[in-house]
């Protein structure tokens, strides 16, 4: 063996070790899940001038992501931005994000089994999250003897509520698994399946009404379990995009249609069994989130938006660069409202300044402008368009993966940073897993119908 095949091999065995301990290290260890990170993404540079190609690098949604960091960094030079060198050095890391996803679908999960093996990895972590969650709402604490939080919320395995955030994401493929596996059992016994749990024709069988039945009680259960967990969590912005999130797996498979209508009609149960067994879950979900929405432009929500909007309108075409709203939110040239949005005198002064502007859409445009703006959103469709979940193996799990990105991005929400880690990272590998996913279903294509998809 070369030394060149030996660094092939070294380098893909560190690579899908990686992989597989970022979802654990993303749970807990933010420190080893940026190791993790950093090393898928300089393991595919390495791994690409040893043998692996370029070719990743020529997807729509990775040079949409190329376009947006180089004008990430354009904005973030001393003289346009506000010139900071951390600003301008966390702009150039920032590639790290997208190129950790690339690695997990051009090199580290290429073959069937590292994805299979993935696939367990993701449904012990939303399990771990989920067992967690019951403990601490049923005993008051957590493993960790941690107590729910002040007002009444969950922390799951944290001391703080930060948990529902991610597992808002991750349970939504790792749900549509779980209806794949019930439509899987609801086929007739003879007939072939595919790895996604659909079925095909060919043979003839005996499933009778009772199995098309209990896959849709089972389905429904496990909607309701889904959206108790997210009631009990008690945060808003996770609960609304888990409905949002389900609705979209619905839309793309039919079987789970039924039973998503049985979890919207049960969601007003639930949340008034909220009231009665975690009255601080069903204030933050009802009461607090009626006041903001009814005040939403005196909230801090309404606050932050104005104040990103007043520092956009000073700088359209540029922005402030690199995590703008941090070091610009205090300054005493844009503590002012608007007529259209919120008229506070001093915009809400410094007490509203904080880490981000709590909206991707915002954190584009105070970053890098207009122009920031409309690549961010070109990257996201990009993503999306990578992602779009067509026929082929684990369907089901492809469109929970694609439901987790779109929740993740969609726009009428309160997000955190774009790049922060732990939620940051989440997305990143969910959307690398999701394009992995994708890709191996192109390749299955172009061996089975060569001429069709050399056509297209």
């Amino acid at each position: 063996m070369t030394s060149s095949q030996k660094l092939t091999t070294v380098l893909d065995r560190t690579g899908q070790a990686l992989t597989l301990l970022l979802p654990i290290f993303l749970t807990h260890g933010r420190l080893f899940s940026e190791i993790c990170m950093d090393g898928l993404a300089l393991g595919l540079l390495l791994r690409s001038t040893n043998g692996l190609g370029w070719h990743w690098s020529h997807g729509l949604w990775f040079r949409m992501a190329l376009l947006w960091w180089g004008w990430q960094i354009v904005c973030s030079l001393p003289g346009i931005g506000l010139g900071s060198g951390q600003a301008l050095t966390q702009a150039c890391l920032a590639i790290r994000f997208p190129l950790m996803a690339a690695a997990l679908e051009s090199w580290t999960l290429r073959d069937e089994v590292t994805r299979r093996r993935m696939v367990r990895v993701l449904v012990a972590c939303c399990l771990y999250f989920a067992f967690q969650f019951v403990l601490q709402a049923t005993t008051g604490r957590n493993l960790f003897g941690y107590p729910r939080f002040i007002d009444g919320t969950l922390t799951g395995p944290y001391a703080h509520p930060r948990a529902a955030a991610p597992f808002s994401r991750l349970v939504l493929p790792v749900m549509m698994l779980a209806c794949a596996w019930l439509v899987a059992r609801s086929t007739p016994v003879s007939s072939s399946r595919t790895a996604g749990g659909e079925s095909t024709p060919g043979h003839t069988g005996h499933s009778g009404r009772f199995g098309r039945i209990g896959a849709f009680v089972g389905m429904s259960l496990l909607a309701l379990a889904v959206i108790a967990l997210m009631i009990l969590a008690g945060q808003r912005i996770p609960m609304a995009l888990t409905l949002l999130g389900i609705g979209i797996c619905a839309l793309f498979y039919r079987p789970l249609r039924p039973a998503a209508w049985v979890g919207l009609c049960g969601l007003p149960v639930l949340v008034l069994l909220a009231r009665m067994v975690s009255p601080g879950s069903f204030h933050h979900l009802v009461i607090l989130a009626r006041f903001q929405l009814t005040h939403f432009w005196q909230s801090h929500y309404g606050l932050l938006f104005t104040r990103a909007v007043v520092m956009a309108q000073a700088h359209p075409l540029t922005g402030l660069g690199y995590d703008a709203f941090r070091h610009a939110c205090a300054d005493p040239l844009y503590r002012h409202g608007l007529s259209w949005m919120s008229t506070a005198p001093d915009g809400g002064g410094t007490v509203i300044c904080v880490q981000h502007a709590h909206n991707h859409l915002l954190q584009a445009v105070t970053n890098a402008g207009l122009p920031g703006l409309v690549l961010f959103i070109a990257l996201v469709l990009a993503c999306l368009r990578a992602l779009w979940p067509v026929k082929g193996p684990r369907h089901a799990w492809r469109i929970g993966l694609f439901a987790a990105f779109f929740v993740q991005e969609w726009p009428l929400a309160s997000a955190s940073d774009f790049l922060n880690l732990p939620l940051g990272g989440w997305a990143f590998m969910l959307l690398g897993v999701g394009l992995a996913e994708a890709a191996s279903v192109r390749h299955t294509d172009a061996v089975l119908y060569p001429q069709a998809t050399s056509m297209n």
